[in-house]
């Protein structure tokens, strides 16, 4: 029989307002006590007054202690939810993208919290977050082989998210053989993505759009691509028709995964490559007397937690800072925050900031945000957590 987890009185006013998350102060542990649960468990969500609320599973040893699953008490967690997710979540990437290559399934945006899947093609890899999917993981592939019938399917469960949540960390292909390339295209352009040592899953989807308007901004000019990654960017910008490209990061195999997407588009010579810390290479940058006409941000997220927020702020402020230095009179920045705790006033703050102390003058014709395959839930504004900010850079 399905435990039943009972909330204090006015504790489920967010849920009401459409939620999906349990905070362990929230619950009457003299009523249901927590430690009864064990970490991934299903139970049915009460409000004080003993009304149903929803189902959602409970992991009784981490701070988000629960995750609303549905609205209905009766839905049992289960192959056939999925399926009924996984179907709502491609009919809405099928509207938006005429090529399988996107994100599936975006956590809370989807109503699946703690999933997130990634598709390459063929190649789905699936990253279980919480003790609630990893107890759920049959169901899910399973669900998936309805669904799509895909020939890899690639469990990367190597996220921050799993050690919170008390989980191993793994890396397995769970079903099928990988190839020894997996091939994407975005924007038009072919890449390469290690979807087994990668970042996240391999590749970040939720910039294709804002890739997409930088793109238009780069015929002829000289690209700096800092924090690149695989290339993203960078290979974007020299498709686009830039005269050349410098792609730095601190891995020397993403900058290898560069140099191989570059030669995947034909686009070798116009992309060079620098291996080294961010703010080191842009030192030596402004030493040796270099210059852009467009400076690319787009670093890992400074600020993790909460507490991060001061030294994560200043942060993104000296790398705007040394970024506008590299810029000629007349020049692009794209700056990019993926942290989740800086607001998009405080992404502005840092640029308008820099540009003052550069002694120039700024006009933000760009923000972005993340693309539709990684949906906002309204209720849930930690979904909503990419920005990105194109800022003309000039002197009178």
């Amino acid at each position: 029989m399905t435990q039943r987890l009972r909330l204090n009185k006015n504790a489920d006013r967010r849920l009401k307002a459409g939620h999906l998350w349990i905070y362990s102060n929230e619950v009457d542990t003299q009523e249901t006590p927590l430690k009864n649960f064990t970490g991934g468990e299903a139970a049915i969500v009460e409000a004080s007054n003993g009304k149903a609320l929803g189902v959602a599973y409970v992991n009784p040893h981490s701070l988000i202690c629960a995750r609303v699953m549905s609205r209905d008490p009766a839905m049992r967690l289960d192959r056939s939810l999925f399926v009924h997710r996984f179907n709502q979540a491609l009919a809405l990437r099928q509207r938006l993208f005429d090529k399988p290559f996107y994100r599936l399934i975006h956590g809370e945006g989807d109503l699946l919290p703690g999933l997130v899947i990634d598709r390459f093609g063929d190649v789905l890899v699936v990253q279980l977050n919480t003790a609630g999917m990893q107890a759920l993981s049959d169901e899910i592939v399973d669900a998936l082989e309805k669904v799509l019938k895909p020939g890899v399917i690639v469990f990367r469960n190597d996220t921050g998210g799993r050690r919170q949540e008390g989980l191993e960390a793994h890396v397995e292909v769970a079903k099928g053989t990988l190839p020894d390339e997996v091939l994407i295209e975005e924007n038009g352009v072919r890449f390469a993505v290690p979807v087994l040592d990668g970042q996240k899953t391999g590749w970040f989807f939720d910039h294709r759009a804002n890739r997409e308007w930088l793109n238009r901004q780069v015929a002829g000019k000289r690209v700096l691509d800092v924090f690149s990654y695989v290339g993203g960017w960078g290979v974007q910008a020299a498709a686009s028709g830039a005269s050349s490209v410098l792609c730095v990061d601190s891995s020397g195999p993403a900058l290898a995964q560069v140099a191989r997407n570059a030669e995947l588009n034909g686009l070798h010579e116009q992309i060079a490559i620098g291996e080294g810390d961010a703010f080191e290479a842009l030192a030596a940058l402004k030493a040796d007397g270099e210059a852009f006409d467009v400076v690319i941000l787009d670093p890992p997220a400074f600020i993790k937690k909460r507490k991060d927020i001061p030294n994560g702020e200043r942060a993104y402020a000296r790398l705007n800072r040394e970024a506008m230095r590299l810029l000629g009179r007349d020049g692009l920045l794209l700056s990019a925050s993926c942290s989740m705790h800086l607001a998009p006033e405080r992404l502005m703050e840092v640029v308008r900031g820099a540009v003052r102390h550069q002694d120039r003058h700024g006009q933000v014709i760009f923000q972005g945000h993340q693309g539709g395959d990684h949906p906002v839930h309204p209720a849930i504004p930690e979904t909503a957590y990419l920005k990105a900010l194109g800022v003309r850079v000039f002197r009178d």
